[in-house]
């Protein structure tokens, strides 16, 4: 259930209606804009019906949330887009975000490389694996702590907020230490515990789709951050697992009018993944921005041909001005705002 406060609620009206809803054993979450406040109540629909608070000084009138994704929903903001802020840096609504960095973190030469590189052409922020999912427990598995202070050195030259994977709660205490944003792999995204721990340390999670996931199991997955108290989430489309075998995945571009339409929360687009090839990377980048993508994450490498893992889909840094300028001008068509800050 989605409670609308009149324009003018005051601060006592709100806490009332939260304290209300807590009574009776619902969460309640608030949503504040410019003019109004929205409250949802995650719980017992009956139980929230049953306190009557359809004319109840402060509120303007009650909206069913039918989706089970209730925090998720278009619904709980009324069609107005969320905007994910990381340290001054946005993604959503109006704002076009690129994230850009290596795969994984191999070295300090590399990381420091490539992070210089996509700052000085206008990154909003740097990715970077310090723990890695692999398919083969023999394959390179991360640097793990390490990795993560070389992402922190990274940011302390460039400025750039840092994403990078999450994939074990025990390693959260040194994953917040460096990263800005959390990102909830594909392999991971039904994994429940984890979505909610990460909901907890209030940092920005970055969820990846799973590789046969549909949308609504998406958005059931960010509800588990959500349900923490934590409203900032990226929704990514990586590619799925179909039946077609030319290419490694395929990238889902349809996700994106549809996300768009089903949530407030910005919907950004990894062609690397999907692709498995650099020379596919670019058409596909263009087109997620086309699609009015919130934003891209694609990966780079100062020596693709010698990276320790997914090298032929990385970008040299080389190229790497060129796309971002390319992407830059199909997403201002696309009617974003692309900025570095």
């Amino acid at each position: 259930m989605m409670i609308v406060m009149k324009e003018g609620a005051t601060e006592e009206q709100v806490d009332h209606v939260v304290q209300r809803i807590e009574e009776v054993g619902c969460s309640a979450h608030l949503s504040q804009g410019d003019l109004l406040t929205v409250i949802g109540a995650i719980g017992d629909r009956d139980r929230v019906a049953s306190l009557g608070l359809e004319g109840a000084p402060g509120v303007d009138h009650l909206v069913p949330i039918l989706k089970p994704y209730k925090l998720a929903s278009a619904q709980f903001r009324k069609g107005e887009r969320s905007v994910v802020e990381v340290d001054g840096r946005r993604v959503g609504g109006d704002h076009f975000g690129l994230i850009a960095g290596p795969c994984t973190v191999e070295g300090r030469e590399q990381t420091l490389d490539v992070a210089r590189t996509v700052a000085d052409a206008g990154a909003t922020m740097l990715r970077g694996g310090a723990y890695k999912p692999r398919t083969s427990p023999y394959s390179f598995q991360g640097l793990g702590v390490e990795g993560l202070r070389l992402l922190a050195e990274a940011k302390e030259q460039t400025g750039l907020p840092i994403v990078t994977e999450l994939m074990d709660a025990r390693d959260i205490p040194d994953v917040i230490e460096v990263a800005d944003v959390i990102q909830i792999g594909a392999r991971s995204m039904q994994n429940y515990t984890l979505l909610s721990e990460a909901g907890r340390t209030g940092k920005a999670v970055l969820l990846k789709r799973g590789l046969s996931s549909t949308l609504d199991e998406l958005l059931m997955a960010s509800e588990y951050v959500l349900k923490e108290g934590n409203p900032n989430v990226l929704l990514c489309e990586r590619g799925i697992r179909t039946f077609e075998t030319a290419y490694r995945f395929t990238l889902d571009l349809l996700a994106v009018p549809a996300l768009r339409e089903l949530t407030h929360l910005p919907v950004i687009v990894d062609p690397s993944h999907a692709a498995g090839r650099r020379d596919w990377v670019m058409p596909m980048s263009l087109a997620a921005a086309a699609a009015g993508a919130d934003g891209i994450i694609v990966e780079v490498h100062n020596e693709p041909e010698e990276a320790i893992c997914d090298g032929p889909q990385a970008l040299p840094t080389e190229v790497f001005a060129d796309y971002a300028e390319q992407v830059r001008r199909v997403a201002e068509v696309a009617g974003k705002q692309v900025t570095a800050v």
